[in-house]
């Protein structure tokens, strides 16, 4: 095939999809408006019944079972495999309590901790250990 110049960028620019649009599309029961959408997704989102309640329309849902959804620690560890979740020192599990998200925070925290040498020491008490063993 031959195209004129102009031709093939115009034929090359109908396959870029537009800017902030979604390139994945859900057909089936996958779809947004699927009636049994909501008996198949973990927040249990969609058109159909909601699992939680036998109700028929998704608007008798109370705000809670409408927000309900996977965390930033969640989706952190689903997506790039991050556990924010597990202490990486001794597999305990951790409690998040704060997100700091401001650059000039965060930098504080870090100068902090060097210039105390926090970094350097342990991040969490150590585990308990039994009783000795008699020796036999």
């Amino acid at each position: 095939m031959a195209f004129e110049p102009v031709e093939f960028i115009s034929k090359l620019a109908a396959l870029i999809p537009p800017p902030r649009a979604h390139l994945t599309r859900f057909h089936g029961i996958f779809a947004p408006n699927a009636n049994l959408r909501a008996q198949l997704t973990p927040a249990h989102r969609g058109k159909g019944c909601n699992a939680a309640s036998e109700a028929t329309n998704p608007d008798d849902r109370t705000p809670d079972e409408k927000r309900r959804a996977m965390t930033w620690a969640q989706r952190l560890k689903r997506v790039f495999g991050i556990d924010m979740e597990t202490c990486v020192h001794c597999g305990s599990q951790v409690k998040i309590v704060a997100s700091v998200e401001e650059p000039q925070a965060i930098r504080a925290i870090l100068d902090h901790f060097e210039k105390h040498g926090a970094l350097e020491q342990a991040h969490c008490r150590p585990r308990p250990r039994g009783p000795p063993a008699a020796a036999v």
